[in-house]
């Protein structure tokens, strides 16, 4: 089925974004100092304030939200266990450590993007709530494989991490029933539509079309695109239909199972000392690929 008009209009917009971003990067010179900062801004500052308050106004239902995260979650799961398939390609143990990420980590910024752009500030709240749950096994995952750090720094990592903390603090203010002036929630809004635009223009800023190289590589390669960009959105979509999940919270579901990797899971393998240039190439292949992808999924929704 193909996607209908409406829908890639309504998200053209943001991909375009990320088109932008990487002509800027290359037609600009700006460098990688200026990129890094921005990055930096967007994920310590601006999404937060976005999650923030998009789960502060939100009306959340977490009875109507369960088989939503629950799907989310099964098919996460689902990848990474098909994520190990890569292993049988003869690539280093440390480069498939280094990929193997990218089977199942996701980009917030154009899941929040895109929950946005169709659904609003609820859309926002609801895939708020999916990532800030989604972030630490999809993180314990990645730096287990990787098996470079201790278990204390996986832990020291995640409770310091923004998107969590924004999460937790929303959802908290939300059950509290916290009532901020309306000068501190337009302040807020601000700073959320920036990360929407900035944040694009940082995930099409971070594209690489260089990195993979060999036979084996781009097998291994091009398998773990299949597992995220296919058969992860597909999972989701049979428990969608099975459990007889629909609107908003099916969307959102979808949308997060139908995300390319982030470019956090390229930071991570160089820290850690991996195979930073072909996580590099996977992240930007499914960035790109996923413009095509996401519109399709959701046409099946």
């Amino acid at each position: 089925m193909a996607p209908d008009t409406a829908l890639v209009l309504a998200l053209l917009p943001d991909f375009a974004l990320i088109v932008l971003g990487a002509l800027l990067r290359r037609l600009l010179h700006l460098g990688d100092h200026f990129w890094n900062g921005l990055e930096k801004l967007v994920y310590y500052v601006l999404f937060p304030a976005l999650l923030f308050t998009g789960l502060l106004k939100a009306r959340i239902e977490w009875s109507a939200a369960a088989p939503m995260l629950a799907v989310a979650g099964a098919a996460m799961a689902g990848s990474m266990v098909l994520g190990l398939g890569a292993r049988l390609a003869p690539i280093s143990p440390l480069s498939f450590a280094s990929q193997y990420q990218c089977a199942f980590r996701f980009n917030s910024y154009i899941g929040l993007a895109v929950a946005g752009t169709l659904h609003g500030l609820p859309g926002i709240a609801a895939m708020g709530i999916v990532v800030g749950l989604m972030v630490p096994p999809a993180n314990l995952a990645a730096v287990w494989m990787l098996a470079r750090h201790g278990e204390a720094g996986i832990w020291r990592e995640l409770a310091r991490n923004p998107l969590i903390l924004a999460t937790l603090a929303g959802i908290a203010a939300n059950l509290g029933g916290l009532q901020l002036p309306g000068v501190m929630l337009k302040f807020l809004g601000r700073m959320g539509d920036a990360a929407i635009v900035l944040g694009l223009l940082a995930v099409g800023a971070g594209l690489r079309i260089v990195g993979a190289s060999g036979t084996a590589s781009h097998l291994a390669a091009g398998y773990l695109l299949l597992v995220k960009l296919v058969a992860m959105p597909a999972m989701a979509l049979l428990a969608i239909r099975s459990w007889g999940l629909a609107g908003l919270h099916a969307d959102i579901a979808l949308i997060f199972c139908a995300l390319p990797a982030a470019s956090s899971a390229y930071i991570l393998a160089q820290r850690m000392g991996g195979d930073g240039a072909r996580v590099a190439w996977l992240i930007s292949a499914g960035t790109l690929l996923s413009m095509v992808s996401i519109p399709l999924w959701l046409a099946w929704r």
